[in-house]
């Protein structure tokens, strides 16, 4: 490189002087400055490995332009002709082919275009292809893929020092590290989630909850196998109803009007027997009361289970009671109430004949029918009553929390009598009565007096009324009949009636009916 002054004149390609050019110093290139090269930008951004100059060698039949410079290829002949030197000029800056300035008087190779390698021939940057190799091309002509990389093998990794030990053991203690956290963290995970999915086996249980004893599921438990459905088939209709298991020799209390279908059958029926086990047996009728609207009936087979007598003289209103039977069909139906009333007098079935008059418990538990014949059990789980009758104000008879039945104190001498000799006698006064109620009387008006009665041998008078049968006030006809009815046959009572405004008390001796 030279930057002293040249003092021979510029020359035009014909070799004539370049007017003015004589007093113009000639420049070559800047001296270059190499900064020290960071190791790092060099493997980043240095030359690949076989190439020394500034672009990729060229193929050995291209021989570089400037002795050893790295040069492009030569420039195509149409552009040559065009922007290359003359032939046989060697001036280093090209000028323009003329003698004149511009147009403007303005010479525009000044002293600028010396230090612009783009119109400087010899300067260092000359333009050249990438320092790559050739793009390969398929067949088609498209472009071929490029090879993948090389990858490291293991072995190259760990014995051929291509990666730092120390990057490894670093990777190593890493991935330990990892592993440890992910096992902790698994174990917590598994030992929460197995609250929602385990292999656990489930422990049996035995009961669900305590039922002490006395209870109304411990009472039902205990009865309800001594409780059976009683159906009933002939040829003018069917009925089902409920009994009460009162005999281990297979005896069952239920209600008459249960057995005769209201008193529609007398004979020829057809008594089924349903157990709380579902075992089904025939049974036959061995007698019926109508008066108390009770009926006995027997299976052949004996029984396991039979329910306990109680003593209904000893109830008390507001008692826990228990209705079970076969309510609509529903077998083996427990519900819970309370007695609401004792000794109220109860008249069924006066329009089909013989009424049945009954001295009833009034209770709350639900009876429907199907209900009838089946138990009414005190607290205790014993007997105290044979439900029978309700009172609805629909027409299907629904229970509105009254429903009656027949005090077992009254039905236990009617199943004994009916066992026994297949019917049963009742205490009778001898005479019809109707309820009267008056400012001077209030009872039971005697109609007429049977010849030969009790009443007629006692001196009871047509017309009388009768206000008390021994310590029970009588109050309506009845209340008349259910106080007889307490008192055997042959018993000696003294009966209070009014006569001709006059209370007068007469014994009687009760007959049978």
């Amino acid at each position: 490189m030279n930057n002293q002054w040249n003092p021979e004149p510029a020359q035009l390609s014909n070799g004539s002087a370049v007017p003015g050019s004589d007093d113009r110093p000639r420049l070559g290139p800047r001296p270059s400055v190499h900064p020290p090269v960071d190791p790092g930008a060099a493997a980043a951004f240095g030359r690949p490995s076989g190439v020394d100059g500034a672009f990729s060698p060229r193929s050995p039949q291209q021989q570089p332009t400037f002795g050893e410079l790295k040069t492009a290829p030569p420039a195509p002949e149409a552009l040559a002709s065009a922007f290359g030197r003359p032939e046989g000029n060697q001036e280093l800056l090209q000028r323009p082919p003329s003698d004149e300035h511009g147009a403007d008087g303005v010479d525009p190779w000044d002293a600028d275009a010396a230090h612009d390698p783009w119109r400087d021939p010899s300067a260092g940057a000359v333009i050249g292809p990438p320092a790559v190799g050739p793009e390969k091309t398929d067949d088609d002509g498209e472009s071929a893929p490029r090879p993948a990389a090389q990858l490291l093998s293991l072995p190259e990794v760990l014995f051929g020092r291509r990666v730092k030990v120390s990057a490894l053991v670093l990777l190593a203690v890493l991935a330990l590290v990892i592993g440890v956290g992910g096992g902790v963290a698994a174990y917590f995970i598994a030992d929460r989630g197995d609250q929602l999915t385990s292999d656990a086996t489930l422990a049996e249980v035995t009961a669900g909850k305590e039922r002490p004893p006395g209870s109304v599921a411990d009472i039902a438990q205990r009865v309800r196998p001594a409780v059976v459905t009683i159906e009933v088939r002939s040829e003018q209709g069917a009925g089902v109803g409920s009994g009460a298991v009162i005999d281990s020799g297979g005896y069952i209390l239920t209600n008459e009007h249960v057995v005769t279908l209201g008193g529609a059958v007398t004979e020829g029926q057809q008594i089924t027997v349903v157990f709380n086990d579902g075992q089904r047996a025939e049974a036959k009728l061995v007698g019926a009361d109508p008066k108390m609207d009770l009926a006995v009936v027997k299976v052949d087979s004996d029984v396991s289970t039979v329910i306990q007598l109680g003593k209904s003289a000893d109830l008390a209103v507001g008692d826990t009671v228990l209705a079970i039977g076969s309510p609509l069909g529903e077998t083996d139906t427990v519900t819970l109430g309370i007695v609401s009333a004792l000794n109220r007098p109860i008249v069924v079935g006066e329009e089909d004949g013989v009424p049945a008059v009954y001295d009833a418990i009034q209770t709350d538990a639900a009876i429907n029918h199907g209900n009838s014949g089946g138990p009414l059990v005190d607290s205790t789980g014993a007997l105290v009553g044979i439900n029978t009758s309700i009172i609805s104000t629909s027409e299907e008879g629904g229970s509105i929390g009254l429903g009656y039945a027949i005090p077992i104190d009254d039905a236990r001498p009617v199943a004994e009598s009916l066992i026994k000799t297949g019917k049963v006698n009742h205490a009778d006064l001898g005479v019809n009565a109707a309820s009267v109620s008056a400012e001077t009387a209030e009872g039971a008006r005697v109609q007429n007096v049977r010849e030969g009665g009790a009443a007629a041998k006692a001196g009871i008078k047509q017309n009388d009324v009768i206000r008390k049968v021994g310590d029970r006030p009588i109050a309506n006809a009845a209340e008349l009949i259910v106080a007889v009815r307490h008192y055997k046959v042959g018993d000696t009572v003294p009966v209070v009636l009014a006569r001709d405004g006059r209370e007068l008390t007469v014994q009687v001796t009760l007959q049978s009916d």
